[in-house]
Order: C-alpha cells, then structure tokens, then sequence
C-alpha cells in the first residue's frame, strides 16, 4: 500500500427528498489499500457506493475516484473500477469460459488478451475441469470466486465489494480474502463492505457508518482500542445499538 490517493470525497451528500442518505461524509482510500466501509442497515453504505461508482449524482459535495469526478466522468470513473455485487453477477447461463470472455469484451481489451489471461485464470482458480460447465453449476464459493476474478479481469484501479462473501462457508471465505490480499498486493485498491465482523479485522482501515454519518474511521487494532473492546463485532454493536434507521 502507498499513499497515493485513489478515493477522496469532501462533505459527500445525498438526499431524497427530505431524508439524508449520506451527510457530508468526508474520508480518503490509498492505493493498495483494504478500505472495509461498515455500517448497520439503513446507515448509507449501498448510497455512497453507488455515488463512488459513477452510478448515482451526489446532491452536494466533491468526490474523486481514480482521478476522475463523480459529476462530470462518471464514464471514466467506471472504465477504472471493478465491481462485484452482494448478488451473484455472472451470467449463469454461459460457461465459465464465455462469462470471462464476455466481460473481457465489455471491457475493451483485446482478443488475444482476453484468451491468454483466460487460460490463466481458469488455473488459477483451479477451475480447468469446470471451464466449459454452465456457471450456473458450480457451487456458489467457487460462483464468487469467479465473480471477482472478473471484477478485476482488467487490472482496475479499484475494486468495490458489495458484501461478496454472503452466504458462504468460512473455508471459502478465507479462500476469498486470499484472492482480495494478492489483488492488493498488486496495486488494486479493495472498497469492502460486508456484515461479517471477522472480515472486518483483515481491512487494512475501516469506516463506520451510523444514520448517514461517518462516525469512526481507523485501524482495526485502533478502533478495538478506542472502544475498549476485544473485537470488531464488540466494536460494531457500541457504534450500530444507536442507528434509528432499519433499511438502507
């Protein structure tokens, strides 16, 4: 991780109408960094991801993704991210083979980049017995290991995780946050967000969002300092038993 700067926002806000999803959230994200962004539900965490994303216009403030501001380039700021969503995102229909082609073609790249880095993605997920098998047969670790192999197929600055590790056995989890450590090792920056609070001790810093409003930001190891507790979900339920929202 360096301190290169790939994530900024200043007083980032959203409103609809009279409710403030998100109020004035201002932090930063480095390059190679593992950024968790927790909160309960209704905090505002799905709202400033797609604000993050390019796929919603903030009501006030300034943000800037990989270089590029969420007003005016959202179209650059979604060639430079991945994104890999809480719901499975590949197309279950195709096979394994066809959905990283495919996705490699949506991305822009080459034929005969897409085809090399297949064959060695395909190994590297172990997946060459299974390479011409519908996804819709795999079992659902190996679906969402896949799913972000291909979130990252084209080496993105950034990657944001919609809770990517819901539903799956510890095992497979562990497998997964090695895929997320070896990307960061690679330069991509990871934006987490997930409800599991022993994933949240593997991000290199977290955010914790209550009702819309940044209400703490540090080192796992900081925050469980700063609330006299011994763990992340100890941390989580002091922040979280005051949200007054129930959905976000």
């Amino acid at each position: 991780m360096n301190k290169e700067i790939v994530i900024q926002t200043e007083k980032l806000t959203k409103r609809f109408g009279d409710f403030v999803a998100t109020d004035a959230i201002t932090f930063e994200v480095y390059a190679g960094e593992i950024f968790g962004f927790l909160g309960a539900n209704g905090a505002g965490k799905t709202t400033a991801m797609r604000m993050l994303c390019g796929l919603s216009q903030p009501s006030s403030g300034e943000a800037r993704i990989a270089g590029f501001d969420v007003y005016t380039q959202t179209e650059e700021i979604k060639k430079n991210i991945g994104y890999m969503s809480q719901k499975f995102s590949l197309y279950e229909d195709l096979t394994v083979r066809e959905n990283i082609e495919f996705f490699g073609g949506i991305y822009g790249l080459s034929l005969k980049y897409i085809r090399e880095k297949c064959r060695e993605l395909i190994l590297q997920l172990g997946l060459e017995k299974e390479a011409d098998k519908l996804v819709g047969s795999l079992p659902l670790g190996w679906k969402q290991k896949l799913a972000f192999s291909v979130a990252i197929f084209h080496e993105p600055k950034i990657v944001f995780l919609d809770e990517p590790t819901g539903g799956v056995d510890p095992i497979t989890r562990r497998q997964f946050w090695d895929l997320i450590y070896a990307a960061a090792d690679r330069g991509i920056t990871i934006f987490v967000t997930t409800h599991y609070m022993d994933e949240a001790e593997y991000c290199h810093r977290i955010s914790m969002m209550v009702d819309g409003v940044i209400k703490a930001l540090d080192t796992p190891a900081n925050l469980k300092k700063q609330f006299g507790a011994s763990s992340m979900d100890a941390v989580f339920y002091e922040m979280a038993r005051g949200a007054t929202r129930k959905s976000d």
